[in-house]
């Protein structure tokens, strides 16, 4: 295989041969709610028929670049440049679609270690080159969309190649990793010597460790293994004026912590080399749970009462009256459907959300937390119908993005975003954000679908995340996501919340980076790239450098 070819098809997530139809039950509450498009099928263009802007790298730096790893990687050919001109954002998709992707790199490095990062941010620094790193291309926030805001050139550096494991101290339980390894190379790893890293977000089969940390990531079973912000015990990272290497500490109390100065940075300071990250023995049992809950209210607080009281679900996930619909109308048949909401309506639930655990550890200790989780969600109205609900969800939870690509041939609009509040706010925040979303789109004539889930937990709150769906305007398709994220946006930090959990600032989330922080934490965070980057050229136009200056 070879390590530079990007994972994921150049038009959509993953691979071909994973997605199929929309399901009947599915189809049929979005054609209620949202009017099904009929007789469109927009499927992607061709790759060659994919327009770029015209751009070239000067034969000197070209000479440069190749000097340091060799002509074969610096490569500028159509498909490796359309590959590596966007990530995976609704307008990201929407435009390599339809053929016309208004930025690109001019070329795509591939360095082989460490040091050749260093050279070449050094070459893009004397040569006022912007630069956009590349893991593996997930960003669904226009965190790796090539921007040049003042730089008449552009390449993307990716990490393909930097993909060694370099140490497992199983002593310490640290890994030590390039940054280019991808999820499921590092898991398997691990687990083939007994440990685990439990960072599993929906993009774990098409994303990198440096892309996880670069974002400050969360996986769907963070609430018991940790963020990676919790996990990052050291890092390398290459920088336009040097390298910061930060060695692999349990804890300091030498003033703020750098670690966390890099993670979350998104490639605006440096690229990530290397990482030193925590890991766990792998559980010797497993005990899966799923319950029904008569409102998203009280399926809230069974969660809150499950983290407060130090239960501590390895995976904790609740959806909401819609969600639950939408998951329930896509079960093997209708009188399996129907069956499920007669029983539940016997005992009380007519409006089901559904909940489902995973309690990781001994056989003893997962059992244990088990039981006593059932008693809370019991007594706040909750029906269980066993673990099996989990088992499922669990085999299919990597390939939801593929039923994206395929709503979009038939001119669906889908995009996500997420938030995290505080317990005393999640009800409201939860209502807002589906309000105003609704509000923006109906507006524009085209009512929406919204599913809401909380997925992360922590003793003083919990993560919201969204999917809306609504039919495209055609021609217009931008400036209707533009007109829904911007309702979304307000309503999240307006309500409370930050405006993302988990994805990152990006391009797409930036201009509300402020408004969280105030206006004097942006410009720290300027102040710091100014010394590592006093050029400016590394990812422009992402977290502190919003779109607003492009």
């Amino acid at each position: 295989m070879d390590k530079t070819q990007p994972r994921m098809r150049w038009w959509g997530w993953g691979e071909d041969g994973n997605h199929g139809p929309v399901k009947p039950g599915a189809r049929a509450i979005l054609a209620e709610v949202c009017g099904w498009p009929d007789g469109v099928d927009n499927p992607p263009g061709a790759l060659a028929d994919v327009h770029l802007p015209s751009a070239e790298l000067p034969a000197s730096v070209r000479g440069r670049f190749a000097a340091v790893i060799g002509a074969d990687h610096v490569r500028d050919d159509h498909a490796t440049l359309v590959s590596h001109a966007a990530g995976r954002s609704y307008p990201d998709l929407v435009r390599l679609r339809s053929g016309d992707v208004p930025f690109a790199p001019d070329a795509v490095l591939y360095p082989a270690a460490s040091d050749d990062v260093d050279r070449l941010l050094a070459i893009c620094h004397e040569e006022h080159i912007a630069v956009v790193p590349f893991g593996g291309g997930t960003s669904v926030v226009g965190g790796i969309d090539a921007f040049r805001p003042g730089f008449e050139h552009c390449v993307c550096i990716s990490l393909a190649r930097l993909d060694r494991i370099v140490e497992v101290d199983e002593e310490s339980l640290t890994a030590t990793v390039q940054a280019g390894v991808f999820g499921p190379d590092l898991e398997n790893d691990l687990q083939a010597k007994g440990f685990t890293l439990g960072h599993f977000p929906q993009s774990f089969e098409f994303s990198t460790v440096g892309g996880w940390v670069a974002t400050r990531s969360a996986g769907q079973q963070s609430t018991g293994y940790g963020r990676i912000d919790e996990n990052v015990f050291g890092l390398r990272c290459s920088t336009p004026t040097g390298v910061v290497e930060l060695r692999p500490l349990p804890a300091t109390a030498a003033g703020p912590n750098p670690r966390q100065v890099f993670v979350g940075s998104e490639g605006t300071l440096g690229i990530i080399t290397e990482v030193t990250l925590r890991i766990k023995r792998m559980p010797e049992h497993t005990a899966p749970d799923a319950w029904f809950f008569p409102e998203f209210a009280s399926g809230a607080k069974a969660l809150r009462l499950f983290e407060q009281e130090g239960l501590h679900p390895d995976i904790a996930r609740l959806s909401d009256v819609n969600e639950t619909a939408f998951g329930l109308a896509q079960l093997g048949s209708e009188l399996q459907r129907k069956g499920m909401l007669s029983y539940l309506r016997l005992r009380g639930i007519s409006t089901p959300c559904l909940m489902v655990l995973r309690y990781d550890g001994t056989s003893s200790d997962s059992r244990l937390r088990r039981s006593r989780g059932r008693a809370i969600a019991k007594e706040l109205g909750g029906v269980t119908i066993g673990g099996v609900p989990e088992v499922m969800w669990e085999k299919h939870r990597f390939s939801t993005p593929y039923l994206r690509d395929t709503l979009l041939t038939h001119g669906v609009m889908v995009d996500t975003m997420e938030t995290a509040a505080p317990w005393s706010t999640i009800e409201a925040l939860h209502d807002s954000i589906k309000h105003e979303i609704e509000r923006a789109l109906a507006g524009r004539g085209t009512p929406a679908y919204v599913l809401c889930h909380v997925s992360h937990l922590y003793t003083a709150g919990c993560s919201l995340y969204y999917t809306v769906f609504a039919r495209q305007e055609t021609g217009v398709e931008l400036d209707q996501w533009r007109a829904m994220k911007n309702a979304a946006g307000d309503a999240i930090v307006g309500g409370g919340g930050t405006i993302t959990h988990h994805h990152g600032c990006g391009a797409d989330h930036a201009p509300w980076l402020p408004k969280e922080t105030g206006e004097l934490w942006p410009r720290m965070l300027r102040a710091a790239k100014a010394e590592v980057d006093p050029a400016g050229i590394m990812n422009p136009g992402k977290l502190m450098n919003g779109p607003t200056e492009l």
